[in-house]
C-alpha cells in the first residue's frame, strides 16, 4: 500500500507541475483563454495568475512563512499517512492527495516565489486555482467524509473487538 501511495503522490505532483509548466509557457503570454462556454454563458476559463499568498491571496508577501508552514504541514501529513495507513485506505488516499497538493504548491513557492494558478470558474465569481489546490480540496472533503461517516464505524468495531477480547 505504501508504494502505491508514494507512486500516486509522485504522479499527482508530476501532473501538477506539467500543467503549471504549460501555464507559464503558453498561458502567461496571452493571460486568458476561453475554455468552456454555452453560447454567451461563460462557464470556465484558463487564466494565468501568480498567487503570492495563500488561500484567495491572503498572507501575500509572506513567502518564507508560507514555505515553512507548508513544509511542516507536509511533514505532519507524511507522519500521519504512515501512522494510520493500515487503519483506512480511504483516509490514506485523502492524506496522499493532501501531501501531493502541498508539495506541488511548495515547489512553486520555492522555485518562483509564488504559486501558478490557471483554472477560473466564470459561472460564479470564484478564485483562480490550480491542480494542486484541487488535490488539497478533494483531500479535505475526503477527510470530512472519513471523520463523519467512516471513523465512527471503525471506532465502534475496534471497541467491540476490545470488549470481546476482555470477555474471553
Amino acid at each position: 500500500m505504501a508504494i502505491l501511495l508514494v507512486a500516486m503522490i509522485i504522479v499527482l505532483i508530476t501532473a501538477d507541475q506539467i500543467i503549471k509548466f504549460w501555464a507559464v509557457n503558453s498561458l502567461e503570454p496571452i493571460g486568458n483563454m476561453d475554455f468552456i462556454r454555452f453560447g454567451d454563458l461563460e462557464i470556465f476559463d484558463l487564466t494565468y495568475l501568480e498567487n503570492r499568498g495563500a488561500i484567495f491571496g491572503s498572507m501575500a508577501g509572506q513567502r518564507w512563512f508560507l514555505i515553512g508552514f507548508t513544509s511542516l504541514v507536509i511533514a505532519a501529513g507524511i507522519f500521519v499517512l504512515f501512522r494510520y495507513m493500515k487503519r483506512s485506505k480511504f483516509l490514506s488516499t485523502a492524506i496522499a492527495l493532501f501531501i501531493a497538493g502541498g508539495i506541488g504548491n511548495l515547489i512553486d513557492r520555492i522555485r518562483f516565489g509564488y504559486v501558478v494558478d490557471m483554472f477560473e470558474v466564470k459561472l460564479f465569481k470564484f478564485a483562480v486555482f490550480n491542480f494542486a489546490d484541487i488535490c488539497v480540496t478533494f483531500a479535505f472533503i475526503m477527510v470530512l467524509i472519513y471523520a463523519v461517516f467512516i471513523d465512527p464505524k471503525i471506532e465502534k468495531r475496534l471497541k467491540a473487538e476490545k470488549e470481546a477480547g476482555k470477555n474471553e
